[in-house]
């Protein structure tokens, strides 16, 4: 498709669904520095009920496997485990696959490019099949602007078809007016997650999509068409593909931290969930904890015990092969 002008935001170079879709706004991770709801201490002692074990893994990345920059204890752990068995499906907006990618291998976690569905790149996807001749105002970093281009995405900077928001980096009042008076001319909205925020470190909260996708609602007067990344269906489905034929619903599981989007949308889909993390509806405190009662979980080999009579004639017959 040709591209028929660059859209670069005030300060910066450069199958629909309906409106109710839109999940209502998410609640935020806890704040642990304000006295975190902790998994009970001997929780770990107890086995998981995951009948039948897991097969394959859909994994949550912020706050599950890493916090910012670090990698969580039991992430290198967990991935190993089910190495070829397991994807990140994430409400990830600012990074492509190819950066998350090379930001993980900084952290000591190896994964794929092909491991990793992201809500920014699925969005895209989503306009190049739904939407292919749309001209789109793209409010979003400059790498998933560049991915956008790459695909084929017709990005302008008036006129718009659809207004796009992903988590802007540089989002401000002016960008704010531009949207919602394109949408006010009847553009359609269409975000892609709506999480309002995600744990950054030492327990603080690094604001979301979600909270800029509320300022433009408040301002614009407008619901969006759609929003792309969990609790709904899109990122699990190709998730799902992704894992390939062997997974199925009964035999994988997805862990995460966030009940609002990583339980209620695996739930959604007819998946089994557990979550990880300081919330009182935790499975477990932490990975490593989670890894051990998965242990516990796992069903024992089968041991027999001879009778006396039995272990006589055994011992004869060796005695003479002897």
């Amino acid at each position: 498709m040709t591209i028929t002008e660059d859209f670069s935001l005030p300060g910066q170079r450069a199958a629909n669904a309906p409106a109710d879709a839109a999940p209502p706004s998410l609640q935020g991770h806890p704040d642990e520095r304000c006295g975190p709801h902790v998994v009970a201490a001997d929780a770990a002692s107890v086995a998981l009920d995951v009948d039948p074990i897991p097969q394959h893994l859909i994994l949550d990345l912020d706050g599950t496997l890493i916090r910012e920059d670090e990698a969580l204890p039991g992430a290198a752990e967990l991935l190993a485990r089910y190495r070829g068995r397991c994807v990140i499906v994430s409400n990830n907006s600012t990074h492509t696959a190819q950066g998350v990618t090379r930001r993980l291998a900084r952290m000591g976690l190896d994964v794929e490019a092909a491991q990793l569905v992201l809500a920014g790149e699925v969005t895209i996807a989503h306009l190049r099949h739904a939407h292919t001749d749309a001209r789109i105002l793209l409010a979003g970093s400059a790498a998933l602007r560049r991915h956008a281009l790459d695909q084929g995405c017709t990005l302008v900077r008036a006129d718009a078809d659809l207004v796009v928001l992903a988590l802007d980096p540089h989002f401000n009042r002016a960008r704010l007016a531009l949207m919602a008076n394109e949408l006010r001319c009847g553009a359609r909205l269409i975000a892609t997650n709506g999480d309002d925020n995600h744990p950054g470190p030492d327990g603080s909260l690094v604001p979301e999509t979600g909270a800029l996708l509320a300022a433009l609602v408040a301002a614009s007067g407008t619901a969006p068409l759609a929003v792309i990344g969990k609790p709904g269906p899109r990122l699990f489905e190709e998730g799902m593909r992704r894992l390939g034929r062997t997974a199925t619903r009964a035999n994988t599981l997805v862990i995460g931290d966030n009940p609002a989007t990583d339980l209620r949308g695996a739930t959604a889909f007819g998946l089994r969930a557990l979550l990880v993390g300081p919330r009182p509806e935790a499975d477990a405190a932490t990975l490593p904890d989670l890894l051990a009662r998965l242990d516990r979980s796992l069903p024992r080999p089968t041991q027999y015990r001879l009778s006396e009579s039995t272990s006589k004639v055994l011992r004869s017959v060796l005695t003479e092969v002897s």
